[in-house]
């Protein structure tokens, strides 16, 4: 793993890593719903006022939700979009959606990743089963496309979807880059194959013998990644398996329309954590 590695310091602040993505860049950002996503990355991009990004994920909730309210969003592509079911819908996505603020590239969880998938293989376009009956090939003006090896049936054709970024948050990371972690990658993995540059947020720093010893358990090697923070507690206020979960109150917090904006990002850990561990 650690074969043509060139030595190169890949470690960045948080603000040095957030300050790689410009102005209308197009972003996946890993995780689901309230677990496991690069929150505090996505702060960052707040506090830097980033405009105009185009956010691709199946299934985002506090992170495009944050990104909305802070008016930071062009454009969404996107499948189920919710706060989990404790809290229902994500209110300021919502709101960018009906009053057009924002544009949706409507899709189910399936069709993102077969987008994903074609640009990962580089081929320009992905078949996806599940959609026949569905409105979305009609919304985004997908091709359907007879077998052409005769078995009478047709399959919808989704483009190749290419982020400039994916952003990952994970459990732990070398100082090569390789990255990993622990319980379930989402769609993680097919993001940092089909963007065109891979930005890491990890948890904890650990020596690379780490990964050699079950090199079968890294997620992204370091070849793949352009940079990476440690930052502890980065996805807050959602889990990352095993070192904390949920804080439910700072999301009813957060949830809660009395409250500014700024009244919740100051509650950030970030704000208080070291940028390097």
């Amino acid at each position: 793993m650690s074969s043509g590695f060139n030595g190169k310091n890949k470690q960045r602040a948080l603000h040095e890593l957030a300050a790689l993505v410009p102005d209308g860049a197009s972003v996946a950002l890993g995780g689901s719903f309230l677990h496991r996503g690069p929150f505090a990355f996505v702060r960052e991009l707040i506090r830097q006022g980033r405009r105009d990004l185009e956010i691709v994920k199946q299934s985002p909730g506090y992170d495009i939700d944050i990104l909305c309210r802070a008016g930071a969003v062009r454009k969404a592509r996107a499948g189920i979009v919710a706060m989990e079911g404790n809290f229902g819908l994500a209110p300021w996505y919502r709101k960018a959606v009906e009053q057009g603020s924002m544009q949706l590239e409507e899709h189910a969880c399936a069709s993102l990743t077969a987008g994903l998938r074609a640009a990962a293989f580089g081929v320009p376009f992905q078949p996806c089963g599940g959609l026949h009956g569905s409105d979305l090939p009609a919304l985004n003006g997908w091709t359907c496309l007879p077998d052409p090896y005769g078995s009478g049936q047709s399959a919808y054709l989704v483009p190749a979807i290419r982020p400039d970024f994916a952003v990952l948050q994970v459990s732990e990371v070398d100082r090569q880059g390789n990255a990993r972690v622990y319980g379930t990658a989402h769609w993680d993995r097919i993001m940092s194959r089909a963007a065109g540059s891979v930005l890491v947020v990890a948890e904890r720093l650990v020596d690379t013998a780490v990964f050699e010893a079950q090199p079968e358990a890294t997620l992204v090697p370091y070849f793949m990644v352009q940079a990476f923070t440690v930052l502890p507690g980065s996805a807050w206020p959602g889990s990352c398996t095993p070192f904390y979960e949920i804080d439910y109150p700072a999301v009813e917090r957060y949830m809660d329309t009395t409250r500014t904006l700024a009244q919740h990002m100051a509650e950030a850990p970030e704000l208080q954590e070291p940028a390097h561990a």
